[in-house]
């Protein structure tokens, strides 16, 4: 009976963590999904504790693995109970939500998926004189899901005719047609993807 508790507590608690750590990169992928995508960057104040909820994780697991293979001791009473242990008992589904905690972990390493794939500009520039490149400090991004959210709703802005969006740098320089659109409206599309832009600058080719 105790056992099984410290089971139960072991994993739940892992996922708990799991969940937390990624919820800065899911939380991007379903709000684009949902449309509600000011909503993106609620959760991007969790990035410095990733590292730290990882860890929680991890020894939450190999605890709650400890204590299903390490040696039983038996007990005189209710031995035909212990041996019906259920699913939520078995090695099977503890193996089953740590694979799925691990999947959590690694999202922010294949979000991207999840995001439309992005069309080729087909922007007629009729003035080359028109074309402006600006560069865009945003606050908020955490991982590659988060630029191919910027940068999906970047390729579907009329006059925009290139961009290049980095979380590392937490940066995008878009190259546009200024005669369709101006860096305030392009300052505006970001905000409202629920990131933040700090400040904006024109760079001269």
């Amino acid at each position: 009976m105790t056992t099984t508790t410290k089971n139960s507590k072991g994993w739940v608690a892992g996922m708990l963590a799991a969940v937390a750590a990624s919820l800065c990169c899911i939380t991007p992928v379903l709000a684009l999904l949902g449309g509600t995508s000011g909503l993106a960057s609620s959760f991007s104040w969790i990035e410095p504790y990733r590292p730290y909820l990882i860890g929680l994780t991890i020894a939450f697991f190999a605890f709650a693995w400890y204590q299903k293979i390490k040696p039983q001791k038996l007990v005189d009473c209710d031995c035909e109970t212990e041996n019906k242990k259920s699913f939520w008992q078995s090695k099977t589904f503890l193996a089953t939500v740590t694979v799925a905690a691990g999947l959590l972990i690694a999202f922010p390493y294949y979000a991207k998926i999840f995001y439309p794939k992005q069309k080729e500009s087909k922007n007629v520039i009729v003035d080359k004189n028109n074309i402006q490149t600006a560069e865009f400090k945003i606050n908020g991004m955490t991982c590659e899901g988060c630029t191919e959210h910027i940068n999906s709703e970047l390729s579907k802005t009329s006059g925009v005719i290139e961009f290049n969006t980095s979380y590392e740098k937490g940066n995008s320089h878009v190259k546009f047609d200024k005669s369709k659109t101006t860096v305030d409206s392009l300052v505006s599309l970001i905000n409202k993807t629920g990131y933040k832009v700090t400040s904006q600058s024109v760079i001269n080719d």
